[in-house]
């Protein structure tokens, strides 16, 4: 099975990507472009009850699988809403309210990098952190064209234009690469 899963290479793994993270249990989090909630469950489940996930898409049939999978699973710490984080402000949430943002694979596929990188660090409190994740240039076989994608060094580059300082690199599987970047 090893042979089998080095020759195919390792997709992402949400419980080891966040067991890398130390989440603390009643922490805020917001999942940017959540999709089905591939992260968003996994972290709900890592910072417990006390703890609250938003999860953003702007997708309304995405939300509806969310908030139908929380209520399905009792899942009570998940907000489901839709929003535009291509719009300044986009999320509706106050300033300095968050520990945690995810962005999971939303820069590549987005025309306003910037506001939606200003919309994380706007909304991270003080010292908070966002854990981006993107695809890598290394294997073109799995995911978006090249020409989508963005450089790692590029997006740490646009992360230090709006003043987030990089922590350090996590382990994402062989398709992505992922770091946290601190507010």
């Amino acid at each position: 099975m090893k042979d089998i899963e080095n020759s195919v290479g390792k997709f992402l793994d949400p419980i080891k990507i966040i067991a890398q993270l130390n989440v603390e249990k009643g922490c805020t989090v917001a999942d940017f472009g959540c999709g089905p909630g591939y992260f968003t469950f996994p972290f709900a489940k890592a910072i417990g009850n006390d703890g609250l996930v938003y999860s953003f898409d702007i997708l309304p049939q995405i939300i509806e699988t969310v908030t139908s999978r929380a209520k399905f699973s009792g899942v009570v710490n998940v907000v489901a809403r839709r929003v535009n984080l291509e719009n300044i402000g986009g999320t509706k949430l106050r300033d300095n309210c968050l520990d945690w943002v995810i962005l999971k694979d939303i820069i590549f596929q987005n025309q306003k990098k910037d506001v939606i990188i200003k919309e994380a660090y706007r909304v991270l409190k003080p010292g908070g952190k966002a854990l981006f994740i993107e695809w890598n240039s290394n294997e073109l076989n799995i995911g978006p064209s090249p020409k989508l994608r963005i450089p790692e060094k590029e997006l740490k580059e646009m992360l230090a234009e709006v003043k987030f300082s990089i922590e350090n690199s996590i382990e994402a599987g062989s398709f992505h690469f992922a770091f946290i970047a601190k507010k």
